[in-house]
């Protein structure tokens, strides 16, 4: 029932910029925390972003900086804004979102995206 969708990757030269979005839909009551990974090819998936539902941020030390991460409550969206892009940063990059379905559902379980590419070049 619940899905992330995300979108806005792709191809992009070093120094340039992306926005990334992830959307939730479904049967949802409520969303926690939402967060940006990424998967390169040979390399473990890594966590680049969250954000809580009260707004605060923290970061990987590689996005810092370069990366901002923001969210829309009333969208369920979630964002993540690239600067400054490298070659290093091309990846997969997933949303997550921590979702209750019901109101006694406080908690809530991981919901992961099927990614979008983004792809950097030098």
């Amino acid at each position: 029932q619940v899905q992330l969708v995300e979108s806005g990757g792709g191809l992009v030269q070093a120094g340039g910029s992306l926005r990334l979005s992830c959307a939730a839909s479904g049967t949802i009551f409520r969303i926690n925390e939402m967060g940006w990974y990424r998967q390169a090819p040979g390399k473990e998936r890594e966590e680049v972003a969250r954000i809580s539902s009260g707004g605060n941020t923290n970061y990987a030390d590689s996005a810092k900086g370069r990366f901002t991460i923001s969210r829309d409550n009333a969208k369920n969206t979630v964002y993540l804004q690239m600067n400054s892009l490298k070659p290093e940063d091309t990846a997969v990059y997933y949303c997550d979102a921590r979702i209750g379905l019901t109101m006694g559902d406080y908690w809530g379980r991981h919901y992961w995206g099927q990614g979008t590419q983004v792809t950097v070049s030098s």
